[in-house]
């Protein structure tokens, strides 16, 4: 059974950075595409970002291109998330996700429909 534990979350201010990690365990990975998600106060879950395990193809939201920045270790099974300039907007849950297939799609997919497992969270809230 695939784990995501996602960490890293915090209270930072306007104009700062903060790096989410989410270790995953008991799957293959090879073909899989790790995804960020998020939902801030009353909204909807959103995209963030996404990258292909294998390829490292990468895609984000347009909300956060430009200061995010997503990544992967393979050897540690780890995702990155670095948030730089962040926003009071940026104030959100934020969630790992994996599409046990999405590593097959250029860019890989968006749409959390097409996600397989799930952590449970981290939140960061940003003060401004």
């Amino acid at each position: 059974q695939v784990q995501l534990v996602e960490s890293g979350g915090g209270l930072v201010q306007a104009g700062g950075s903060l790096r989410l990690s989410c270790a995953a365990s008991g799957g293959t990975f090879s073909s899989y595409a790790m995804g960020w998600f998020r939902q801030g106060p009353g909204k909807e879950r959103e995209f963030v970002a996404v990258i292909g395990w294998s390829g490292g193809n990468t895609h984000y939201a347009g909300s956060v291109k430009g200061r995010f920045t997503i990544s992967r270790d393979k050897a540690k099974t780890t995702v990155y998330l670095q948030m730089n300039s962040l926003k009071p907007e940026d104030t959100a849950v934020y969630y790992c996700a994996a599409d046990t297939t999405g590593d097959y799609y250029y860019p890989p997919r968006s749409d959390e429909r097409y996600m397989d497992y799930w952590g449970k969270g981290t939140l960061v809230t940003v003060s401004s």
